[in-house]
């Protein structure tokens, strides 16, 4: 990796996500269509996808782009308003552009992960936090030889320095300190990591870089546990099962998508859990949903494993298909979080 990547990585980051914060300004209630797993996807998905994967063509023309939308959302008639809005948003950014080419360029990242080196975009990592006006972030990372070694998350909404308060008993906290209506701050920050390089967080309108790490508490009794809003993406049940095994005292925080991952890192949490939904039992972990993430908790000094203790396997081309849900912590009680999951049956 050299300076260009790396610059590039919390440039394009930062682009797509004020053009996150210009949709949420102008569009009260986001336009969606339903994908065939009924996930919302909106204008912000797909623009973000188009703009990255053309910047990404631009600088490093060679490497594929492993994406989540594609462009068969406008097949139909309300697809095609669909794109009309997208390619608006686009050409604030790059006026050139147009509804032909947007499409091309959403089409792009369905690249399948075979090459040596090769770029993994979440645009929109929670879609519906976005359309409730909360927490989500844009995840880019890059891969070699099937590891990831580079990823920046731009957290639009998350104040920098924001992190989880220390819940008292029973209550649950859905925002930063300060900000507990979970509204969105536009204040905005970008987690970035390089590997070997450690982790830092840059303000999303500046550019001063912080290096961050994850917290020193050893105890898992002093935890605090991070989970899904949604309870769709996890089992509620289970991690409550697990926080009491761990004789945790307060109730796990609720934050949308790899904010998460910043938040761990930077020290304002110990735990990230990702169970096995009873809705989804078959359910595979998609690699842009940890792709990012993983690099900048990694560079951070904490941990990332499955269910089971296994490293995260990204080998599979678009699917963590050899490993079973998600658990990241600071490091330090890692072994004592998977025991705790192992004794629960989760």
């Amino acid at each position: 990796m050299n300076n260009d990547m790396k610059q590039f990585v919390i440039d394009v980051v930062k682009e797509a996500s004020k053009l996150a914060l210009a949709v949420q300004q102008e569009m009260v209630t986001p336009t969606t269509v339903e994908k065939s797993d009924k996930s919302p996807v909106t204008v912000c998905d797909l623009a973000i996808q188009a703009l990255v994967s053309r910047r990404l063509a631009e600088q490093f023309p060679n490497d594929a782009l492993v994406g989540e939308e594609s462009n068969d959302v406008f097949a139909d008639e309300a697809g095609q308003k669909l794109l009309d809005q997208v390619t608006g948003f686009v050409q604030r950014f790059e006026p050139s552009e147009n509804r032909t080419s947007v499409a091309s360029w959403i089409e792009r990242g369905r690249d399948e992960g075979d090459e040596n080196r090769y770029w993994v975009l979440d645009p929109v990592d929670g879609t519906k936090g976005f359309l409730r006006r909360q927490q989500y972030a844009i995840a880019l990372g890059l891969t070699i030889d099937k590891t990831p070694v580079l990823g920046a998350l731009g957290c639009p909404c998350w104040p920098r320095g924001g992190e989880p308060a220390r819940a008292p008993a029973r209550e649950t906290i859905t925002a930063p300190v300060g900000r507990l209506d979970s509204s969105c701050n536009s204040e905005g920050t970008v987690y970035f990591a390089s590997q070997g390089e450690g982790a830092f967080s840059i303000p999303l309108h500046g550019t001063d870089l912080t290096p961050i790490h994850v917290s020193d508490v050893s105890d898992a009794s002093l935890a605090r546990v991070l989970r899904s809003v949604e309870k769709g993406h996890t089992n509620v049940g289970q991690i409550d099962y697990i926080v009491e095994k761990l004789n945790i005292k307060t109730d796990p925080v609720s934050i949308d998508s790899q904010v998460k991952y910043g938040v761990l890192a930077s020290g304002g949490a110990e735990i990230l859990l990702r169970l096995i939904s009873p809705k989804m039992p078959n359910y595979k972990e998609k690699i842009w949903d940890q792709c990012a993430g993983v690099v900048v908790l990694q560079e951070a000094g904490g941990i990332v494993s499955d269910l089971d203790g296994k490293p995260l396997d990204f080998t599979h081309g678009r699917t963590l298909a050899e490993n079973r849900g998600v658990c990241a912590t600071n490091g330090k009680i890692h072994s004592a979080v998977l025991d705790a999951i192992a004794a629960v049956g989760a």
